[in-house]
């Protein structure tokens, strides 16, 4: 709960976005968002698509926050912050100012203890800077990898941090929710972010930890369809072994995950996630060998690993990778006793 006994307020700003880390967020677990922010004492101010108060109430309460009438705690933006056409910023207006959201961002960055960049497209830019980025998106502290962004490299807010960038497309709403709880007591330091400010209770894990389909991984029995229960790494474009994040750890609505469902990941927690080396779902290779290996391991390894495990492979896992359910089931057989 907020350490001060007053309810830790929070204003939610959706600027170039699809909405889908709100849609996200919804789900929090047993009861919703809202219900589940204040069993940690948070308060939503404002939601663009879950508050009651609309046009000029709405305005009332930002312009109170901006002036300094009304005390916030955390700034939250979903979506990337959008500059065009030509630096003006007008290609996103806050509806009833006459003023971009850009300008929005950054009259009430400074205001709010702390900063937060819902998803991907906040943090670093996302699905709108893909291809030539007609609308001059970038993220609030990042453009792609460089930083920078909308608030600039040096922007800290009242609390001494960077932007806090939970980043996803769209992120697990456990990242959301626990993040925000953990600001609730007051100890969140720069040590729990990593380089690129992303909260390391999140980022210090992979999405192959825990993934369903490591059995078929460590013998690099491979699909050939989004059916199949093989990897995906060698053939379908997964990227789960660079890809920061517990996303087979906890698991989305209790139960599923991407490659649970057939689909690879495409490291959406990392920037540049839209621009990919290759079409979606296609492992681009040199040589036969996949472009993007396993973080930490030299490419010699992984061929003399890999080559290694093919030639190790049990038939049962050889042939199971290649469908869609379970044709050979494990052996059962009684344990030998020493």
């Amino acid at each position: 709960m907020a350490t001060s006994g007053k309810a830790f307020t929070v204003l939610w700003l959706q600027a170039g976005s699809c909405g889908g880390c709100t849609m996200s967020a919804l789900a929090a677990e047993d009861v919703g968002l809202v219900k589940t922010l204040g069993r940690f004492g948070i308060r939503l101010l404002w939601h663009p698509s879950l508050s009651e108060e609309s046009g000029a109430e709405a305005l009332a309460i930002l312009d109170a926050v901006a002036e300094g009438h009304q005390e916030l705690d955390c700034l939250c933006v979903e979506g990337a912050v959008l500059d065009g056409p030509n630096g003006t910023g007008r290609f996103q207006i806050l509806s009833g100012t006459g003023l971009p959201m850009r300008d929005w961002i950054t009259r009430l960055a400074p205001r709010a203890r702390h900063v937060m960049a819902v998803g991907s497209c906040a943090a670093f830019g996302g699905m709108p800077m893909a291809g030539d980025n007609p609308t001059d998106a970038r993220g609030l502290q990042f453009d792609a990898w460089e930083s920078g962004g909308a608030l600039g490299k040096d922007f800290r807010s009242a609390s001494g941090l960077p932007v806090i960038n939970v980043s996803g497309c769209a992120p697990h709403p456990g990242w959301m929710v626990e993040t925000l709880a953990a600001l609730t007591l007051g100890d969140f330091g720069p040590e729990r972010l990593d380089s690129l400010g992303r909260p390391r209770a999140i980022a210090d894990h992979l999405a192959h930890h825990g993934c369903g389909r490591n059995e078929f991984y460590e013998f690099k029995a491979s699909a050939a369809r989004p059916s199949d229960r093989g990897c995906l790494m060698e053939n379908l474009g997964c990227r789960a072994t660079q890809a920061p994040g517990d996303c087979n750890i906890r698991r989305w609505n209790g139960y599923g995950s991407c490659t649970d469902a057939g689909y690879a990941c495409v490291n959406c927690t990392s920037p540049g996630f839209e621009s990919p080396s290759g079409p979606f779902q296609e492992t681009a290779k040199l040589a036969g060998i996949p472009v993007g290996l396993p973080v930490d391991m030299p490419k010699a390894w992984f061929v003399a690993l890999a080559a290694l495990s093919k030639s190790a492979t049990p038939q049962r896992v050889r042939t199971n990778s290649h469908a869609d359910h379970v044709l050979v089931p494990p052996a059962r057989r009684a344990p030998k006793l020493p």
